[in-house]
């Protein structure tokens, strides 16, 4: 093998030495995009909100409590069934009413309401919750979140916000 040919095969190597390094640093740039966009994604946009119709106002008689469901605001058109979410809305005026957040603010778990107890109650880790949201007893760290709430033309209107699960979350 000549001076020449060894030249030849060395400029070869360094060339798909570059190349290999090249695509593998392309490559790695390319898997890390994904993780970035998550963890700085709350320090570029706040997620949407939009205000869902509930119901009409003569539907909800006034200190009832009522389960309420609308479509998730951070939904996507393939979400199906999965998009809907919901809310206990109480009337306590004549127009005047609380949302809360059917989720525990513990772990998330989905709350219901026990009208004779006057308590929302979380069948998971036996969070309960009195009337107004308030902690009453179990592992909760403060009270039901709550969604803002209008009455326009007679409809009942909720703010809808992705699933809040600590206070910064209506911040």
């Amino acid at each position: 093998m000549g001076n020449e040919d060894r030249r030849c095969a060395a400029d070869r190597r360094s060339f798909l030495n570059r190349l290999t390094l090249g695509l593998g640093a392309l490559v790695g740039a390319a898997m890390s995009i994904p993780p970035l966009a998550y963890v700085l994604s709350p320090l570029v946009g706040r997620p949407p909100r939009k205000w869902r119709d509930v119901g009409m106002l003569e539907q909800f008689p006034i200190g009832e409590t009522r389960l309420v469901q609308f479509q998730d605001s951070t939904s996507t058109a393939w979400a199906g069934a999965t998009a809907k979410t919901g809310a206990w809305l109480r009337r306590t005026g004549e127009d005047e009413f609380i949302a809360f957040s059917v989720n525990c603010r513990h772990l998330g778990c989905p709350v219901r309401w026990v009208n004779d107890a006057k308590l929302f109650m979380c069948p998971c880790h036996g969070g309960v919750y009195y009337e107004d949201g308030e902690v009453a007893a179990g592992p909760p760290p403060e009270a039901l979140a709550r969604y803002p709430v209008r009455v326009v033309d007679g409809k009942i209107e909720i703010e809808t916000s992705p699933i809040p699960l600590t206070t910064s979350d209506f911040a």
